[in-house]
């Protein structure tokens, strides 16, 4: 059976380009600046984010621990959204490696965090002893858990001139900074300059088998390195993992679109599902999430029967589920994915 793979953009395989690029790659020593594949890379990417400099680390979860880590003094705060990934997703690696504390604010429906908490957060008196200092705000573009949204610059700008006015710098989020730019009809450098650091991954939509990179000042970017290291993420050869990169970012950003317009394909199919509720999305990417509104026995039923059919998705609750759409999947998937969906949903339901 050829299984149809939605549980999110990191099942991506790379390109035969990529591959023949791994294997022709350049080499040297990272660890010690020399390997020029990877250099190449670093400068290409903070060209494309408006930066300085940048750092290739191994892992999404890896570049935001290293900023959040660079930013904060141990004792100090981090403040981001409540649905944030570095606040859910990344095992507590700020507080339990760096002795930051996370203080969440709340995240709305279209992934903006609330102005209003924020101020609140902001507004706590840092030479009051019983407070930790804030030092951080975190904004994440395109946010996952929000249904994938494409957050308004207009929104960040606010963020950003929100954390500036207390002295505090913003660092972005931006693990799938290039579907933002699609979704929001900009470019990345523009998404970027409205935060002082950003990370990006290039293993998610971009198809890479690994990797990701911090964009931001030289010096920022000096002190990341030294921090990379702490954390055990110096690698050597590294070239075999940026010259996959290098490839993405000349060949894989515009293919994006084509991600976006099967999730759109997907969310209206799957809303003519009885018995299913998609998410509605203002400026939809590539995820989608949705709902069995028949409760957590039938929304189990429906996912098991989908799986059977070869098609995976993404449990978030007992009836919600998210689906991702990615390189590899085409048009035909997604109307076979939708065939599937159907008949899933009539045996959960009849099997009430």
């Amino acid at each position: 059976m050829d299984v149809i793979d939605l549980r999110s953009d990191t099942v991506t395989l790379p390109t035969p380009e990529m591959r023949k690029a791994i294997a022709e790659a350049e080499l040297g020593d990272d660890v010690y600046g020399e390997d020029p594949t990877v250099n190449k890379l670093q400068e290409v990417a903070a060209q494309m984010l408006g930066k300085e400099a940048a750092l290739l680390v191994p892992s999404g979860t890896m570049a935001n621990l290293v900023s959040i880590l660079v930013h904060c003094p141990r004792g100090s705060k981090a403040i981001m959204g409540a649905k944030a990934h570095s606040n859910l997703y990344e095992a507590g690696g700020a507080s339990a490696v760096g002795g930051v504390i996370i203080s969440p604010v709340r995240n709305l429906d279209n992934g903006e965090l609330d102005l209003d908490e924020l101020r609140n957060e902001l507004s706590m008196p840092s030479s009051n002893p019983h407070f930790a200092r804030p030092a951080l705000v975190v904004i994440e573009n395109t946010h996952n858990l929000c249904g994938g949204a494409a957050v308004s610059l207009n929104h960040m700008a606010e963020v950003r001139h929100l954390a500036h006015a207390h002295g505090l710098p913003v660092h972005l989020d931006g693990a799938r900074i290039f579907n933002a730019a699609i979704a929001l009809e900009t470019t990345a450098d523009k998404i970027a300059q409205l935060a002082d650091t950003a990370s990006f991954c290039l293993s998610k939509g971009l198809a890479c088998p690994v990797g990701s990179l911090i964009c931001g000042p030289r010096a920022f970017i000096e002190e990341a390195r030294r921090v990379r290291k702490v954390l055990g993420g110096g690698m050597r050869q590294a070239g075999i993992i940026a010259a996959a990169g290098l490839v993405a970012l000349r060949t894989m950003i515009d293919r994006l679109a084509e991600d976006h317009e099967n999730a759109r394909r997907l969310a209206e199919g799957l809303s003519n599902i009885e018995g299913l509720f998609v998410e509605p999305q203002q400026r939809r990417t590539n995820m989608v999430f949705f709902r069995v509104t028949r409760g957590p026995e039938t929304a189990s039923r429906f996912y098991s029967e989908l799986k059977n059919r070869g098609v995976l998705i993404i449990p978030r609750d007992s009836t919600r589920f998210r689906a991702v759409t990615h390189y590899g999947i085409t048009a035909e998937h997604i109307e076979r994915a939708l065939d599937a969906a159907a008949l899933a949903m009539r045996v959960a339901t009849s099997a009430s």
